[in-house]
């Protein structure tokens, strides 16, 4: 769960080494001394293009840094899934794109160019024609009839189906939550067969494998489902099957990377995840779930796999999704203690003693240092993850928990203040965000994966989420860990263990934080007049919705007006912790009890609307800031040092000068799906 990349030859020096495929070219790149690492590559629309660092990848071992390359070739290699599971036009309208931008001998200064060129980038950032964040799709801000001229002055093919869908009205939502309508049909995600209801997904994993009692499988998690002569089938996603074509490209690589495995267990889990890939059998996929949870020794290891459900507006189908992790040898140590002291946490939250778990099991927390990414971790990437999602592995055999070291470092070298003076009630709450704000995050990111997603059990009899909570699972799940993290973090416990010098204070900037965002902030990232969507903006709304309206009588979270300006002042931190507690203890008796009835009232009574004069206010406010609200990430390209005989001596890591760059090499050098799958 998320806190929400080559090819088959390897090239250097002229060298060929495997698959019978030419010799590529790297991109031209722009080596640059750590002092002056620049962190910022790009602005573009509501988008801000970043850099990271791979600190610690010049002390692994050679046999170590082939293992990182091998994953990132694997994981580079299923871009493309990702792409076709977003929306079925969007490997044909990139491949338009990408052609046009590459041929066109017009005028590039000219305004309508400049809007194609960052309507593309747009594209590229969001895999696809819908926007990563909101699910709307995006919309150029040029006409048709120039579209057109370009297709004709660079003879780019587009059907005229994927033509007309980037102007018209039709797939408007990739992802579409709301209650009220079929969720399914009202989605474009690749996910169902253009006839699929919601009723017929139900229909369908009610009578589907769910696998051995008390052990159930992922049911759908890759696959898509359809109607072939008047009958529901999944096409699964494996070799020989759906999207085999690029899987056969990842499974070349994972062998290359168990030829280089640092211990027996790791060499098991890739055999594990080879298999699964080449069968799409679930049941192996939970076996290589618990080897990979178990296999915990070692510098490197990875993410990889159709995981995250969060784009299935029924919450079945995972996404395509990989990460390749380097161990923080320091910051592992340190945050160590937060999984050594989990069972402490589950024993001392407010839930109900009947929905607390009698033995937190294996919950393993590292930071890590991500070497690469692609798929539904890229650009756009999370900062801390916790897997495996299938929770009775995770009862039975625990899980692991990462912060993106990294990432969120380069997150924090890439900010300012200019927001959080606009937004902050007083100097006191910017005071303590300058200070602690970064510790705070740090935090609730580890508390919300170590502790949050861990905690708790579901009753006995009672289905999993996906199937008891439908469309809100995702967000009470996102919304219950975050409680989890916001409850402890004013808990004295954290300065016991060592975390900080001053609970307190911590604390408060956190609360002051989340608050903050709830209710203002994070609204910079939708248009006026929209709803909240996205799962984890929702989550943040209702938690913090919930508490102000709980605390009103006693004025915990006061509204303040000043020179016309609405700010949130917390007056009782105390009482907050309490409200905090009292949601934690019902929105898990929620997810035990299975109750929809319930997280509907919750998400849709204080999550999903938007009270529009604020709404106004924070986009009024915000226009001073030229920092655009959405982050993302280039990867720094891995290269192969080889020797006369095309034996790997060293890599050599060296950073993208453009997003287009990277783009560009990407789909040169990692397309191996058809447009049509």
């Amino acid at each position: 769960m998320k806190l929400k990349q080559m090819l088959c030859a390897v090239v250097a020096a002229g060298v060929l080494t495997s698959c019978g495929t030419e010799a590529k070219k790297e991109p031209k790149v722009a080596e640059k001394k750590a002092k002056e690492f620049e962190y910022v590559v790009e602005q573009f629309a509501d988008i801000k293009v970043l850099r990271y660092q791979i600190p610690g990848f010049d002390e692994l071992t050679l046999k170590e840094k082939k293992l990182v390359y091998y994953l990132t070739q694997a994981g580079l290699s299923g871009r493309d899934i990702m792409w076709d599971q977003n929306y079925r036009h969007n490997l044909e309208i990139r491949a338009a794109l990408e052609n046009i931008n590459n041929n066109f001998k017009g005028d590039k200064e000219s305004e309508e160019f400049k809007a194609f060129t960052t309507y593309l980038k747009r594209v590229w950032f969001s895999n696809g024609i819908h926007h990563h964040y909101s699910n709307d799709k995006l919309k150029p801000e040029f006409s048709k009839e120039y579209f057109e001229s370009l297709l004709k002055e660079t003879n780019t093919e587009l059907s005229t189906e994927a033509l007309e869908v980037i102007f018209n009205d039709k797939d408007a939502k990739k992802v579409n939550k709301k209650a009220g309508v079929d969720n399914v049909l009202a989605s474009a995600v690749n996910f169902y067969g253009a006839d699929i209801t919601s009723k017929d997904v139900e229909d369908f994993y009610a009578k589907a494998d769910k696998g051995p009692e008390g052990q159930p499988i992922e049911a759908g998690l890759n696959s898509k489902l359809v109607r072939e002569d008047g009958k529901l089938v999944e096409k699964v996603w494996k070799s020989g099957g759906m999207y085999g074509q690029a899987i056969d490209k990842i499974i070349y690589w994972l062998g290359k990377a168990k030829e280089v495995a640092e211990n027996e267990k790791q060499a098991k889990t890739l055999e594990l995840l080879i298999e699964y890939y080449k069968t799409g059998d679930l049941h192996t996929w939970d076996e290589y779930a618990i080897a990979w949870v178990e296999s915990t020794e070692g510098n490197i290891d990875w993410i990889n796999g159709f995981i995250e459900v969060y784009n299935d507006p029924k919450g079945y189908r995972g996404s395509y999704e990989t990460i390749v992790q380097i161990k923080d040898f320091d910051m592992s140590k340190k945050m160590k203690v937060l999984s050594d002291n989990a069972q402490w946490f589950e024993d001392n939250s407010p839930l109900d003693p009947t929905h607390k778990k009698k033995d937190v099991v294996g919950v393993s927390y590292k930071t890590v240092n991500v070497a690469g990414e692609a798929g539904d971790a890229s650009p756009s990437t999370p900062i801390g993850v916790n897997l495996p999602n299938n929770n009775w592995i995770r009862q039975q055999h625990g899980s692991k928990s990462v912060s993106l070291g990294n990432i969120i470092g380069s997150y924090n070298n890439a900010g300012g203040t200019g927001r959080l003076k606009e937004f902050a009630n007083d100097q006191e709450e910017i005071d303590l965000e300058i200070k602690y704000g970064k510790l705070a995050d740090k935090l609730h990111t580890a508390l919300h994966e170590v502790i949050g997603h861990a905690s708790g059990v579901i009753n006995d009899g009672i289905g999993q989420p996906k199937e008891t909570l439908k469309n809100y699972a995702s967000t009470m799940e996102e919304g219950r860990a975050d409680l989890v993290g916001l409850y402890y973090l004013m808990d004295p416990k954290l300065q016991e263990l060592g975390l900080v010098d001053d609970w307190q204070k911590v604390g408060k900037a956190a609360y002051d934080g989340y608050i903050r965002n709830g209710l203002m902030t994070q609204l910079i990232r939708i248009n006026l007049g929209d709803d909240i969507e996205e799962d984890h903006m929702v989550n943040r709304q209702w938690v913090s919705a919930w508490a102000f309206e709980q605390g009103a009588k006693d004025n915990v979270i006061e509204k303040v007006t000043r020179d016309g300006k609405t700010y949130y002042n917390i007056n009782d931190y105390d009482k907050l912790r309490e409200i905090f507690g009292r949601l934690l203890k019902e929105t898990q008796r929620i997810k035990s009890e299975g109750d929809f009835e319930a997280a509907k009232a919750l998400v849709e009574g204080y999550g999903v609307k938007v009270d529009q004069d604020i709404h106004k206010e924070v986009l009024d406010r915000n226009v001073q800031f030229t920092s655009a609200p959405y982050n993302g990430f280039v990867n720094p390209v891995l290269e192969p040092v080889m020797d006369a005989e095309g034996n790997i001596t060293d890599i050599k890591i060296t950073q993208p000068e453009t997003f287009e760059e990277q783009m560009n090499f990407y789909a040169k050098n990692y397309n191996f799906l058809p447009i049509k799958n």
